[in-house]
């Protein structure tokens, strides 16, 4: 049985920020706890706009805080995002988030991510395998 909690990751290797300001994520739980998926906790920062391609990874993404907009970067179609709201990336989706407010969301990645992965100049992670 595994028991953490958000303040025991603070600080650590598993609380990781983007260079360039515009969210800050809590891996949870990683590859190397060997369930098949990981989950993270993530604020998107208002006023910012991130631009994702998870070409490797399914990503389910719950809205627990806050308020922005999605949009289907292949669609053009936009979606309000708020508490209650969740998004499932099962056609591997080019997708920009846009926070009106400081968003937080729960995430769940399959396959499990490792931690060690950093968006691409594509937006993209990394397949990676193992933990660290």
């Amino acid at each position: 049985m595994i028991v953490r909690s958000l303040k025991d990751i603070e600080g650590t290797d598993r609380d990781i920020a983007a260079e360039g300001g515009t969210w800050r994520s809590k891996r949870i739980i990683l590859a190397r706890e060997g369930v098949g998926f990981s989950m993270h906790e993530t604020v998107m920062y208002a006023g910012t706009e991130t631009s994702m391609w998870y070409a490797n990874h399914i990503e389910a993404v719950l809205c627990v805080e806050g308020e922005g907009e999605l949009t289907n970067d292949e669609t053009g179609e936009t979606h309000r995002i708020s508490p209650g709201t969740l998004y499932l990336l099962d056609g591997h989706e080019r997708h920009t988030m846009r926070p009106r407010t400081d968003l937080r969301f729960v995430c769940v990645f399959n396959p499990p991510v490792t931690g060690r992965e950093e968006h691409d100049e594509n937006g993209v992670y990394p397949l990676l395998t193992g933990g660290v």
